[in-house]
């Protein structure tokens, strides 16, 4: 198999499989970034074990510098430290070039004959702990987010033609820069009803194909247990959100997924960072989050959730998005936030690449400033006038904590009436109006076809800084009603 060039390449191997032949019968010395050379380099020989913290502090130097240039950069470790491969990993999205881990899957009785062999000897144990590991990474790896490779190379005699076999190999990296508007908008299906029949799983999966070859960027699921009162009622079907968007993640399809919003009240902050890292993991580097501090105090009792007061709710919010980035950050170390601690920070798999945070909640004095000083996006009202009022507060709490407000992307969640054609759109006003006067419902919901949709994005777009529109419509009943909304994706 013919490798990307450029790439990072991570070896990963038992002492003894090969790695280092491997690495120079293939790329220049200058290319392979060794520990054990550099633990030559900075201590008495090789195989110093004392001087391992100086030669990977100098190794971690040199892959950041290397692959921040997009230069082919191999390295060449024992690759079995999920913290350190994740590190890299990360610096390698960053900077655009593919990732791969080649497995030196040696027999183990080869390892443990040429470690024997060497002067300086790995002992015995901890090379059993090595080999041990090497049963079970290579599907660790896939799960990271590499292409992952394995090679028989180290058990070949020299000369002989190695076997390599691609055991795994992730979707890519979301790029949705086409999947915007001609105004530079990209638009995400939020689904928040689910008439799914008889068939649960066939009805999501119609929906996310069609809304991926229509063109939408991505979908967000609303994040509740009970369905609330503005969408339908209590007794329809809302599923939970990320053993769903875990389906969706298995589909061929490039959509973003994510939840648009999850309350931190329902499920303690790690174990959204747990769930939503898996995501990411799975998708292949296509998770977001939304976040939010709840409101709805009935789903809350029904389950037996605590419901605490609004000041409380925010520090959770606060807190939650705090502990969140700890979680995803390299490393295991402790962790200290504003109120909140962790004794460790081991959340395996890591996310593909940096997960954008959504803080969902237009509260002027806590939740924007929330939003400005910890999310990547800020989910407000599509309503021109009350958009405007509210982004200048989230630009003036970035100005105070110290952001440039750029940093913090503007979206807006949008319940469109979208119809074939004006009849069609005023047709759909009175099947879903209930006892709304219909003037009032259409003017709320903006009815029309979907090209005054489009026009109104691009306004939002041109006038406010907004990016995404999560759009979400009140009567999908199918995937056969996205076809209408095509033409705004155009």
């Amino acid at each position: 198999m013919r490798l990307p060039d450029p790439a990072l390449v991570v070896l990963v191997g038992a002492s003894g499989s090969g790695k280092s032949t491997w690495a120079a019968e293939r790329y220049r010395p200058q290319e392979v970034v060794s520990s054990d050379a550099l633990r030559g380099v900075v201590g008495s020989g090789n195989h110093d074990l004392d001087a391992s913290v100086d030669a990977f502090a100098i190794l971690e130097q040199v892959v950041a510098a290397r692959v921040g240039r997009g230069l082919c950069t191999v390295v060449d470790t024992l690759g079995l430290d999920a913290g350190r491969r994740t590190s890299w990993l990360a610096l390698a999205r960053q900077a655009g070039l593919p990732a791969v881990a080649v497995v030196l899957a040696t027999p183990e009785a080869d390892c443990r004959r040429r470690n024997a062999a060497r002067d300086v000897p790995v002992p015995a144990p901890a090379l059993a702990g090595q080999l041990r590991r090497m049963r079970t990474v290579a599907e660790e790896l896939a799960t990271e987010g590499w292409e992952v490779v394995v090679t028989t190379e180290g058990a070949a005699s020299q000369g002989a033609a190695a076997e390599e076999q691609v055991v795994a190999r992730p979707a890519p990296v979301a790029d949705t820069r086409d999947r915007r508007t001609s105004a530079g908008v990209e638009v995400v299906l939020q689904v928040s009803r689910f008439p799914w029949g008889e068939d649960p799983a066939g009805w999501l999966t119609g929906i996310a194909l069609e809304a991926d070859r229509l063109g939408f960027a991505g979908i967000a699921l609303m994040d509740h247990l009970v369905q609330i009162p503005q969408v339908g009622r209590a007794w329809e079907p809302i599923p939970e959100s990320y053993v769903t968007l875990g389906l969706l993640a298995g589909l061929d399809t490039r959509l973003r997924l994510g939840t648009l919003v999850t309350p931190m009240t329902l499920r303690p902050a790690g174990v959204v960072a747990k769930a939503v890292a898996t995501l990411d993991a799975l998708s292949g580097g296509r998770a977001f989050v939304g976040v939010g501090a709840g409101w709805w105090e009935r789903e809350h009792a029904g389950f037996g959730v605590p419901f605490p007061g609004a000041r409380e709710r925010l520090d959770l919010l606060e807190d939650g998005i705090e502990t969140m980035r700890a979680l995803w950050s390299p490393g295991t170390k402790a962790w200290h936030g504003t109120r909140a601690a962790l004794p460790e920070t081991t959340c395996y798999p890591r996310p593909v690449g940096p997960v954008p945070v959504i803080v969902g909640g237009s509260g002027e004095r806590r939740t924007l400033r929330i939003a400005a000083r910890l999310g990547d996006a800020c989910n407000l009202p599509s309503d021109p006038a009350v958009l405007a009022a509210k982004t200048a507060v989230l630009h003036a709490h970035c100005s105070d904590v110290g952001r440039d407000p750029a940093e913090v992307a503007v979206t807006v969640l949008d319940l469109p009436v979208v119809g074939h054609d004006r009849g069609d759109a005023w047709r759909r006003v009175e099947r879903l109006r209930g006892r709304t006067a219909a003037a009032s419902y259409a003017a709320r919901h903006h009815a029309a076809p979907a090209p005054a949709h489009a026009e109104r994005y691009a306004a939002l777009a041109e006038q406010h800084g907004v990016s995404t529109v999560f759009l979400g419509l009140p009567d999908l009943d199918s995937a056969d009603d996205l076809e209408r909304v095509a033409p705004l994706l155009a």
